[in-house]
């Protein structure tokens, strides 16, 4: 597997993690959602005001597709981008699949002051969250092959936590 693909959810650390993580690996770092923006020329929360999440979700979709097809590079995607079965198939093709599992305390910590998500534009942050979970963890835990606990830890402690979990897989997929 010439690929790694963080996934999890919002403040989890993916695109934290992976900035650092992966030159460690040797890849190139890319964001799905920076990818989108630089693509479209406006950021995510636009693109969800105007199409709404269907309108978003069809492009990450396409997005996901067109990189699955590079090499080298250690992809951050999108919360959301486990909810479309055909988008978890592509992710579990394109390489090595990383959850970063975090806890909703660790990510009201790290959301704090993030005014930019469409989906945490919601009265109780907490409780928009812990639906989140509740309906994106057993995809997470379907697409993944590897876990990884991003919870109360900084990004360089997180980013060596992974790199050793990740090196481990991927000795033993070579030795099968």
């Amino acid at each position: 597997m010439d690929n790694v693909i963080l996934i999890g959810p919002m403040g989890s650390g993916k695109t934290t993690v992976g900035r650092v993580l992966a030159p460690r690996l040797g890849l190139d770092f890319v964001d799905l959602d920076q990818e989108i923006e630089r693509r479209c020329g406006v950021d995510v929360s636009l693109i969800f005001e105007i199409e709404g999440e269907a309108g978003f979700r069809a492009r990450e979709h396409s997005m996901l597709i067109e990189l699955g097809a590079r090499e080298s590079m250690l992809l951050a995607t999108g919360g959301g981008s486990v909810l479309r079965a055909d988008n978890r198939e592509a992710l579990r093709r394109t390489g090595l699949v990383v959850w970063l599992q975090t806890t909703v305390d660790q990510q009201l910590k790290r959301l704090a002051r993030d005014q930019r998500r469409p989906l945490l534009r919601a009265p109780d942050r907490r409780q928009r969250l812990e639906q989140l979970a509740l309906e994106r963890d057993p995809l997470y835990r379907d697409c993944a092959h590897l876990v990884v606990c991003s919870a109360d830890t900084s990004p360089a402690r997180m980013a060596l936590r992974a790199e050793q979990e990740i090196v481990k897989a991927l000795r033993e997929v070579t030795r099968k």
